[in-house]
Formats: C-alpha cells, sequence, structure tokens
C-alpha cells in the first residue's frame, strides 16, 4: 500500500500546485479587466471575459473537488480500505485504482453503471 499513498500523495501536490496556479490566474485576469475598460462583449475576435473567468472558476472547482477526492483516498489507504469498493466489498482493479486513483467502486458498482445483464 506504500505504492498507493506514493502515487496519491504525487497526484495530491499536483492538484494543489494546480489550483493555486489557476487562483492566480483567476486573481489576475480580474485585476486586468478591472484596470481596462474594454467592451470584450461586443469582441468578434473570441470569448469574452466573463466566460473565460466562469471557465476557470469551474475548473478550480473541479480540482479542489479531486484535491478532496484523493485526500479521502489517503484516508482509506491509512485505515486500510484503499481498493476496496464500498458496495461490495470486492477489490477494485489495479487498472481502474491506476486510471481513477480515486476510486471508490468498480466498475459494475460506480454510479451510473448500467445493471448487471441477466
Amino acid at each position: 500500500m506504500s505504492d498507493h499513498r506514493a502515487i496519491l500523495s504525487e497526484h495530491l501536490r499536483d492538484a494543489r500546485a494546480l489550483v493555486d496556479t489557476l487562483e492566480w490566474q483567476r486573481t489576475a485576469m480580474v485585476e486586468a479587466s478591472i484596470a481596462s475598460n474594454a467592451d470584450d462583449e461586443h469582441d468578434p475576435e473570441g470569448a469574452t471575459i466573463a466566460f473565460e473567468r466562469a471557465q476557470l472558476d469551474a475548473t478550480i472547482v473541479e480540482i479542489r473537488h479531486r484535491i478532496t477526492e484523493l485526500a479521502a483516498a489517503l484516508s482509506r489507504v491509512d485505515d486500510g480500505t484503499y481498493g476496496i469498493c464500498i458496495h461490495c466489498g470486492l477489490p477494485i482493479p489495479p487498472a481502474r485504482l491506476e486510471a481513477r486513483p480515486s476510486a471508490t467502486a468498480h466498475v459494475d458498482c460506480a454510479p451510473g453503471a448500467p445493471a448487471p445483464s441477466r
């Protein structure tokens, strides 16, 4: 499980660094828009500042959610439940944990998974 801890810790560090960078970019964007009186709502050349800021805000929210999930996964490593499906108690396949390190369920039990055929 120490490999899981190292991988999760690395993902967590990366996500925190990304949020810091995106928040810095958002602050710079807001400050630049305050200093400018440009009418970007009617600029035919591209997206508005408001649209770009909304995209950035949504990305920050998504990364913060990922941070929460990764921190919870580290807690599961500590209590010995990492890699165990919270729905059925079976092991989550290593390939799924590699693709989604914070996974709490295997694919068949994941929310939105199709019901097993009979």
